[in-house]
């Protein structure tokens, strides 16, 4: 058994500011991450941070752009403390050495993103993810954090009290891909899962493989609601054969889209009439796939993304690592001719609830970046907002496990008197059934003690879990024969990819629980078939799968019960915005095996101002 007083899952760009930030509140802190943290997915983040650095902007105008491209779901007090924090945070970066780019007279460079009033996405060239991971990272090296690289976090140690709301987190449970050892990680004060989105559930996506919801998923099962997670972003600009991600940088240095025709169809067919390219993702993603879907998509596929304008100068100086990914994935040398686009799945606005201190309903466990949900974003992120949220909420995060004094939260987390009643809407398939697990244990067991109570202290609560790990490993290996996970896999992501996705309906998001349902089934004769116990990326995969089961079904529920078009969320059935009825949050728990889907008011009232929901129009 290993042990600290904070653990950190995850390495990316949440987890390395959480880190650091618990570090310097005076704990001995260690991170547990399934990658080296350089290899992390916030490396493939081009755009930038939005921070309001400049005269003539503020953090209320952030603010107040952040709450209309939530489509007014997200939570005041969450997007303030964004807002307020990112330019301290982002200077920060700066002082630590980041290489921002800059102006001819030096002050760091701003450009325009999509749904900004005002061009404060601070960005460095297309690799701002990359520089980032690399600074932050340089200070873990600084300040001798242990990072325990290439081990999994398999499960969670939470004490087994019938109420969520009374369970406490102890520590994780790890398997080392070097060796296959299975091991205990004891936290005595708190554990921050900043393990990024599932974006694996779907078969054409920005995210890295790595990227499988395996935090969102262990904190399901052990109690923690899971928050909004039909509101997955389909980014707008992304290359038709692999998913990679073109920036939105392109646009934001003036990229034009054309459809087939040549139009400019952002303006020319009305989509958005004042800030065309520059609308929120959301709005472009529509606009592009209505452009296919009604015969003007190039090739009946795609549309046109357009820099050749720019000059080489300027596109080699801001974007010169758009050109090569251009060039390596379709052939298409970006300043000679226009790049080939299409949406792809790209961000998960849902997760694990938290409040602005990263904390969830389960004492000692947080929460950070993309895989939870503070509701900064709500139903539709702005572009250059998901680095601040790194590390503003980061650093919260980890200051807080470790002790500091952020002051009480205004975002109530868990089981509360403010909650509505369970959905009535009729579901095709009961949530989370299929028996029990291929270990033979039932998640009551899996994320208890013992299911009896019994063992109470941290030490025996971590022992058991990690017995429970070994022996479903050794039930997995011990198999000759069954389902392979990438079979599983594959049904889920062609299930998820054609009924979840940026168009959504009633019947094919039944249809989507009903295969994910069948996934959960054949999950239960899965087996691992490389029987190695070093490097055994099958066994990982598997557990990943799992966790991608899980993942995906909240996605669908919560896309089903939400009958309303808002944000990135679009129903056939409904298409308007409806603030009478759903101005809530959707959260999903998992109680004995069986989510329960409960909702939570918004709150728009912010520190000095109540924000009213308008149209929202670009």
């Amino acid at each position: 058994m290993y042990e600290h007083d904070v653990i950190v899952v995850g390495a990316g760009g949440a987890g390395l500011r959480a880190a650091v930030a618990a570090h310097e509140a005076g704990a001995d802190v260690a991170m547990v991450t399934k990658l080296h943290p350089v290899r992390s997915h916030t490396g493939a983040a081009e755009g930038g941070i939005n921070a309001a650095l400049r005269e003539g902007d503020d953090w209320e105008l952030h603010a107040y752009d952040t709450m209309k491209g939530s489509d007014y779901l997200g939570d005041a007090p969450a997007i303030e403390t964004l807002a307020k924090d990112a330019p301290e945070d982002t200077i920060k970066l700066e002082h630590w050495g980041m290489p921002f780019s800059r102006e001819d007279d030096g002050t760091v460079s701003q450009r325009p993103f999509g749904g900004l009033s005002f061009p404060r996405t601070t960005y460095a060239g297309a690799e701002t993810g990359h520089h980032l991971l690399h600074t932050m990272y340089e200070q873990v090296v600084k300040r001798g954090i242990q990072v325990y690289d290439e081990w999994f976090v398999m499960n969670l140690a939470v004490s087994d009290e019938p109420d969520p709301n009374d369970r406490t987190c102890h520590g994780v449970v790890a398997y080392d891909v070097q060796s296959g050892e299975i091991q205990g990680f004891k936290a005595r004060q708190g554990v921050v899962l900043a393990t990024g989105g599932p974006g694996q559930a779907f078969d054409h996506t920005t995210n890295a493989v790595s990227c499988t919801g395996d935090g969102q998923a262990i904190a399901y099962r052990a109690g923690v609601p899971l928050e909004d997670m039909e509101f997955v972003q389909f980014h707008p600009t992304t290359l038709p054969s692999t998913g990679v991600l073109i920036s939105e940088g392109v646009r934001g240095e003036g990229g034009i889209l054309y459809n087939e025709d040549g139009e400019r169809f952002m303006f020319e067919h009305g989509y958005a009439n004042n800030a065309g390219e520059l609308a929120s993702r959301d709005v472009v993603s529509r606009a592009e796939l209505t452009e296919v879907n009604e015969g003007r998509g190039v090739n009946d596929e795609y549309v046109h993304l357009d820099m050749r304008h720019l000059g080489e100068e300027r596109i080699l100086d801001r974007l010169e690592n758009i050109l090569h990914l251009a060039e390596d994935f379709e052939g298409v040398d970006g300043l000679v001719e226009p790049m080939p686009v299409k949406p792809g799945q790209h961000y998960e606005m849902g997760g694990i609830e938290t409040d602005e201190n990263g904390q969830t309903c389960i004492d000692g466990l947080y929460a950070a970046g993309e895989c939870a949900c503070v509701s900064v974003h709500g139903a539709n992120r702005l572009g250059g907002n998901a680095l601040p949220e790194l590390i503003v909420f980061g650093k919260r995060a980890g200051a807080h496990a470790a002790g500091a004094d952020l002051g009480e939260a205004e975002i109530q987390t868990g089981y509360g008197d403010d909650v509505e009643d369970e959905t009535d809407a009729d579901l095709p398939v009961t949530p989370g059934e299929a028996g029990l697990d291929p270990a033979g244990a039932s998640e009551s067991e899996d994320v208890a003690a013992d299911g009896s109570g019994q063992v109470t202290d941290a030490d025996g609560l971590l022992e058991r879990a990690v017995e429970v790990e070994r022996d479903r490993v050794a039930h997995l290996m011990g198999r000759d024969d069954g389902v392979k996970h990438a079979d599983i896999r594959a049904k889920l992501q062609k299930a998820m990819t054609r009924d979840v996705n940026v168009f959504r309906e009633e019947e094919g998001l039944k249809r989507a629980l009903k295969a994910i349902k069948e996934c959960r089934e054949l999950y239960q004769d899965v087996y691992v078939e490389d029987p190695s116990r070093t490097f055994n990326t099958d066994l990982q995969m598997t557990y990943e799968t799992r966790n991608l089961i899980d993942v995906a079904e909240t996605i669908a529920l919560g896309a089903l019960v939400r009958n309303e078009f808002r944000g990135a969320h679009w129903r056939l059935e409904n298409q308007v915005r409806d603030d009478e009825n759903w101005l809530k949050h959707t959260l999903i728990s998992w109680n004995g095996g069986k989510p329960s889907i409960w909702y939570r008011p918004t709150i728009l009232e912010g520190e000095d101002k109540t924000y009213e929901p308008k149209v929202r129009s670009y």
